[in-house]
């Protein structure tokens, strides 16, 4: 099942970026951001209350909080970042940039978790910096 929500995330991940190169063309790109935050924000508190888990905030570790705060902050400079590189360079050389999130993904999970990779994972992240290389450059 989580392949079905990996899939579906990369399908909206990439509607997300042509919506947004069009949308930030004349919109200050922090504006666009937060506005583009406030719908994701509405949408998630829907689902969350919809759905019924809305009083399992109460039982959030502090550490939780801690790190999902973080995670918050990250996402937002992300956003920020993706936005006004949107609104000054062209999708298809943003686009591959912002996947080396793949595989720095990668290096921050062996390194910080100590989560290991074989060489399969090896070989894929490298292919991913080759073929940002190959399309930025």
């Amino acid at each position: 099942m989580w392949l079905f929500y990996a899939i579906l995330s990369a399908v909206f991940a990439s509607a997300t970026a042509v919506l947004v190169k069009v949308g930030v063309r004349d919109v200050d790109s922090n504006l666009a951001t937060a506005i583009r935050t406030s719908v994701v924000l509405l949408l998630s508190w829907g689902i969350v209350w919809f759905s019924g888990a809305f009083g399992q905030i109460k039982m959030i570790p502090k550490y939780s909080w801690m790190f999902l705060i973080l995670s918050g902050v990250a996402t937002g400079l992300s956003w920020l970042c993706y936005f006004k590189a949107l609104q000054l360079g062209d999708l298809v050389k943003v686009a591959p940039i912002d996947k080396l999130s793949v595989a720095l993904t990668i290096l921050f999970a062996i390194f910080f978790l100590g989560e290991t990779v074989d060489v399969k994972t090896i070989v894929g992240a490298s292919v991913i910096l080759v073929g940002v290389g190959i399309l930025v450059f």
